[in-house]
C-alpha cells in the first residue's frame, strides 16, 4: 500500500474509546465499509482522511486505523 491507494475499512480497532465528546468510537462506525485513500504512514497506522462521513470536507476529520481493518478497494 502506498499514499493514494484508496482502502475500504472493513473492522473497527478493538481498542477505541467509546467517547460521546469526541466521537471517537462513533466516527470509525460511520467509516465502516466506506472507501477512502491512504494519506499518510506513521509505523504500524495509516491516515484517512474521512470527514465527508460528517457531511465536511475530507480533511476535516481523520482516522490512524491499523493495516488489518482495511483492505485494498
Amino acid at each position: 500500500m502506498k499514499i493514494g491507494d484508496r482502502v475500504r475499512v472493513v473492522k473497527l480497532p478493538g481498542n477505541l474509546p467509546d467517547d460521546e465528546i469526541l466521537g471517537t468510537k462513533a466516527l470509525f462506525a460511520d467509516c465502516l465499509g466506506r472507501v477512502f485513500p491512504i494519506v499518510a504512514f506513521d509505523r504500524h497506522l495509516i491516515e484517512l482522511h474521512v470527514g465527508e462521513v460528517r457531511g465536511e470536507p475530507a480533511y476535516m476529520q481523520s482516522i490512524w486505523i491499523e493495516a488489518d481493518c482495511i483492505e485494498p478497494a
